[in-house]
């Protein structure tokens, strides 16, 4: 998902550059054989994530899921080794994030590095990687600019998860196949390019269904009034709300939408998918409202999934896993299953074993990864039912 403005990631990058120069010769570029190892028997990788800042309660997620993994894999190791996490907290700041790539390759020499949760956190770490020939693995940045742009591979970069506009096809289908919808509003953050993206796709699959979009309303992170906008989109009369919106601002959206007596579905992407949601929106005011996702822990059908909430309830008290646990712990699955592969912890034969990922069973469903380094996947649609969320069906692409 990508995550506001990438104000400042040009400075920290200038300032960084001498770094980068000093750290790109022959023993980073390419990685030699004991890059990304701790005295024979360790791999270090890198997690560059979200650990406190706006948007902690993603980068916590995948942390958790990283680390329920690692245990599991660390049991019977790697070729006889064990993988050793080495964590920055990018405080949820794009140039926070270069920084801390900057630090995981070049002083603690990782031979990969995986995060951030966020698309424009991950992107300020794009140059870094790609420079110094480190593969990095976004387990949630869904910006197709992650991993291309303008036709051109990004050859160390990769994802776990899909990408914005298959969320936004999924969302327009459901809404005029599934919910019969006719008349759509779609409400976004003006500044989020998760939400432009999302927004987009949606339109264009809503509209070639036959659908028509009454309102587009727009609004600015860290607004907590919302009652203006919402009144306007109340008088287009939409049967349908699209908000591909963060979780921080969507939970006050669709309570003052309820109190407004707006009581059609709202929908969103994988930027809902917070515990803190709920606390801020109320349990009865997300009745009827639905998310497109990467995973549910209620699909029962899938013992690897079920397996899995087993596992991470054993080790959290209990606590069910959300889709970034999951994305979390299928991209250190993802990461070892290449290392594996490659038979190496070099950097350089590591990108070409993701590159080649085929039909790797993880909890959020087999990857095969495309042309782009972009996951062909199955997303699942979730509904709320006061307060928790409730698997509905699974789209696949």
């Amino acid at each position: 998902m990508k995550k506001k403005k990438l104000a400042s990631i040009f400075l920290s990058l200038s300032l960084a550059a001498g770094v980068m120069a000093g750290c790109s010769g022959s023993k980073s570029s390419g990685g030699s054989e004991s890059s990304g190892t701790k005295g024979g028997d360790t791999i270090k990788i890198g997690a560059n994530l979200e650990l406190s800042g706006q948007v902690a309660s993603y980068g916590s997620s995948i942390e958790q899921g990283l680390e329920l993994a690692i245990d599991e894999i660390n049991k019977d190791g790697i070729d006889g080794k064990k993988i050793e996490l080495v964590k920055v907290d990018n405080k949820s700041d794009a140039a926070e994030a270069t920084s801390g790539a900057l630090k995981l390759q070049s002083q603690d020499k990782v031979a990969a590095i995986i995060g951030a949760a966020t698309s424009t956190n991950t992107l300020a770490q794009v140059q870094v990687a790609e420079e110094n020939k480190i593969p990095l693995i976004t387990p949630t940045g869904t910006s197709p600019d992650i991993t291309s742009k303008d036709g051109k591979v990004k050859d160390y970069i990769f994802r776990t998860c899909f990408i914005d506009p298959f969320q936004g096809q999924v969302a327009a289908n459901f809404a005029t196949q599934d919910l019969k919808s006719k008349k759509a509003a779609i409400y976004i953050d003006s500044a989020s390019d998760y939400a432009k993206g999302l927004a987009k796709a949606f339109k264009e699959v809503y509209e070639k269904n036959g659908g028509k979009v009454v309102a587009e309303e727009a609004y600015v992170a860290k607004d907590t009034d919302f009652h203006s906008t919402l009144t306007r989109i109340k008088a287009a009369k939409p049967d349908f709300v699209f908000v591909p919106g963060y979780y921080e601002e969507v939970g006050l959206i669709v309570k003052q939408g309820r109190e407004l007596g707006i009581d059609v579905p709202f929908m969103g992407g994988d930027g809902w998918d917070s515990p803190k949601l709920v606390e801020l929106a109320g349990g009865e005011a997300l009745n009827n409202t639905f998310i497109t996702n990467h995973y549910s822990s209620g699909n029962t059908k899938d013992q690897k999934v079920q397996d899995f909430v087993k596992a991470f309830g054993a080790k959290y008290d209990g606590k069910t896993p959300d889709a970034f646990n999951a994305l979390g712990y299928d991209t250190a699955y993802f990461l070892a299953d290449a290392i594996k592969r490659a038979g190496s912890a070099d950097p350089a034969k590591i990108q070409k074993a993701l590159a080649e990922t085929k039909d790797l069973a993880l909890v959020s469903g087999n990857l095969t990864l495309d042309e782009n380094h972009n996951p062909v996947k199955s997303a699942t649609i979730l509904e709320f039912v006061d307060g928790k969320q409730q698997f509905k069906t699974i789209v696949n692409p």
